[in-house]
């Protein structure tokens, strides 16, 4: 059985800013995965990997955002989180505006750096692609109905295999928990003018995961996260929509651990170092390759 701890833990002068989150797996990893949802996601959008990868030895953490307005004010709460948590290095997996988030605070923290690598999923580097810049600024005024008619306009609609159709339910489901100030200053931070700028993060190990089916990123956008990151390990999944993490788990998590298999045995190890068996994950890897080649022919 996995134990998950649940906390809520504030760091800013402002006690109306509450991080929520579960920390699960061994806490003598000093280098955990720490997961950062999209605009429409909770701490327990990725239950699946806390199942998964605490199973097989790695410290995880997922977190929800409390309401920040700008990428520096967001930067700077995530820095002093960490602080709290004790954690000098970690590794992020974001999705979508989490993916956008973890780029910023890798380049926010660049001097003194927090981030040991990061996985990106359906993620973005300049948030004018969703061409809503000018209306950044206005979103707090508008109601939640609107707000959320917003988010859901990028889900996917039409025919779907069962476990896609289940994901975006859990998700409408966890976006009708955010109240109007949570949707609204997230869709701020998608949306006000901010790119990510490569420079000052260019030495950070970087997996992108995106799918080949349909999803809010467009085509230009993926393009422009691989010039972004020339080296980048590349994680396609041939289906898996906007939440792939939620309906394609399996193939998600043999990539996080394909990704965090570089680290094994060094101090920013994510996993308890007595759960390592390399060989087992390098059948897998070879698996995943080989199906991977089939589905293309």
């Amino acid at each position: 059985m996995v134990e998950a701890f649940a906390f809520q833990i504030i760091v800013d002068d402002d006690d109306s800013k509450v991080w929520s989150l579960y920390d699960a797996g061994p806490r003598s990893i000093r280098c955990p995965l720490i997961f950062l949802p999209p605009v429409s996601g909770t701490a327990d959008v990725f239950f699946q990997q806390i199942l998964a990868l605490t199973g097989w030895g790695y410290r995880v953490i997922t977190l929800q955002y409390p309401v920040y307005w700008d990428h520096l004010e967001f930067c700077d709460g995530f820095r002093k989180l960490l602080d709290h948590l004790q954690l000098d290095k970690v590794h992020l997996f974001g999705a979508s505006l989490g993916g956008f988030l973890a780029q910023k605070f890798a380049e926010y923290t660049h001097k003194s750096p927090r981030v040991q690598s990061l996985i990106l999923c359906n993620a973005f580097s300049d948030t004018s692609i969703f061409n809503q810049t000018w209306t950044a600024n206005s979103f707090w005024l508008m109601p939640a109905f609107m707000l959320k008619k917003i988010v859901l306009g990028n889900f996917a609609s039409g025919p779907l295999d069962p476990e896609m159709a289940d994901g975006i339910d859990f998700m409408v489901d966890r976006l009708e928990s955010l109240g109007q100030s949570e949707l609204a200053s997230r869709l701020t931070l998608n949306c006000q003018n901010s790119y990510v700028e490569p420079h000052k993060i260019r030495d950070i190990p970087v997996t992108i995961m995106d799918v080949f089916d349909q999803s809010a990123l467009s085509t230009e956008a993926k393009e422009e996260m691989y010039k972004l990151y020339p080296n980048a390990r590349r994680a396609h999944l041939k289906t898996g929509g906007n939440f792939p993490y939620l309906c394609r788990s399996a193939e998600v998590n043999l990539y996080i651990q394909i990704h965090l298999l570089q680290f094994h045995g060094t101090r920013y190890a994510a996993i308890d170092p007595s759960m390592v068996s390399a060989e087992e994950l390098e059948v897998q890897k070879i698996s995943l390759h080989t199906s991977s080649e089939q589905e293309e022919q």
